[in-house]
């Protein structure tokens, strides 16, 4: 059976991207940014404060860190209320011992029920990012008309009912519908976590005007690399420690760069990987990298 005469046509088949969100920009062609005091690196670390539901949707897929097992898991339940309950206190204070502010994206849906734990992330110079609403709520084009807007707006709605106005949004499962940037720009968010398109923030443009995307590391997401690739938590810290070194080093060819990643509260927060999360703060701050908040790496940005 021979294929159709229009399947080989795609119409922004062309040099550079087929999007029109950022611009084609090789690294060897971008400018040069520089962070303040000269550093050669900015991190930014994210500790997700999310809720799982013990009966996932899984539409259109269950969002990473779902439950596992036919119902009720409670295995895997429990084990992430034990992180938004123990073992994000224990990342605090480790955060609050090598001296750097993260930025935490809580889901909005549990805002009032997490009250205590925000009222310290805030206290202790942290930023709040939103979340979406649950895990369980993915942004997706295959959504029913109005659903992902109602979601956005419901999200906005509880973090200014919680005396809250966070500028960085993180979406469940890092997904996105083809309308999500110009949906959460609507509602005043500048900022997302969402896209890990390069080394630098990149601006993205949205109906409502640009949105700077900070890169999110992927590859060094804590969950992925310690439970679903089961490497040690040794092994973790090592390759957090050599990205940083490598893109630190990378300065003089490509001015500063940035490396965001993850601390997941379930994950990180376990007692026996305390001592690696504790060793790779020390590396990070003892070297040149400025450990630095979302709403901050991006300010910094636009005035480089």
């Amino acid at each position: 059976m021979s294929l159709p005469d229009d399947y080989m046509t795609y119409p922004y088949r062309s040099y550079g991207m087929d999007q029109d969100r950022y611009a084609w920009r090789p690294v060897d062609e971008r400018p040069k940014i520089a962070w303040p005091c000269g550093r050669p690196l900015a991190a930014m670390i994210v500790v997700p404060i999310e809720h799982h539901t013990l009966e996932p949707s899984g539409k259109p897929f269950k969002s990473p860190g779902a439950m596992q097992t036919p119902y009720p898991d409670l295995r895997h339940y429990t084990t992430r209320d034990y992180g938004n309950r123990v073992g994000v206190y224990r990342i605090l204070k480790a955060l609050k011992a090598a001296g750097v502010r993260a930025t935490f994206p809580v889901n909005a849906g549990q805002l009032d029920r997490l009250k205590p734990l925000v009222e310290v992330i805030l206290a202790e110079g942290h930023e709040i990012a939103a979340y979406g609403l649950a895990a369980d709520h993915i942004h997706w084009s295959g959504l029913e008309p109005g659903v992902e807007a109602a979601w956005i707006d419901e999200v906005r709605q509880r973090f200014d009912a919680a005396g809250l106005r966070p500028r960085a949004w993180l979406s469940p499962a890092r997904q996105q519908s083809f309308s999500t940037l110009d949906l959460i720009a609507a509602k005043g968010f500048d900022i997302c976590l969402d896209w890990e398109i390069d080394e630098v923030p990149a601006a993205l443009r949205t109906d409502s005007g640009p949105v700077t995307a900070l890169p999110l590391s992927n590859e060094l997401d804590d969950r992925s690399l310690m439970i679903d690739r089961r490497q040690t938590e040794a092994e973790w810290a090592n390759q957090v420690l050599e990205a940083a070194r490598y893109l630190g080093a990378d300065v003089d060819r490509f001015g500063a760069r940035m490396l965001g990643f993850t601390l997941t509260p379930y994950v990180s927060g376990q007692p026996f990987r305390m001592a690696a999360l504790r060793r790779m703060l020390a590396g990070l701050t003892a070297g040149v990298v400025w450990v630095a908040t979302a709403s901050q790496i991006a300010d910094a940005a636009a005035l480089s």
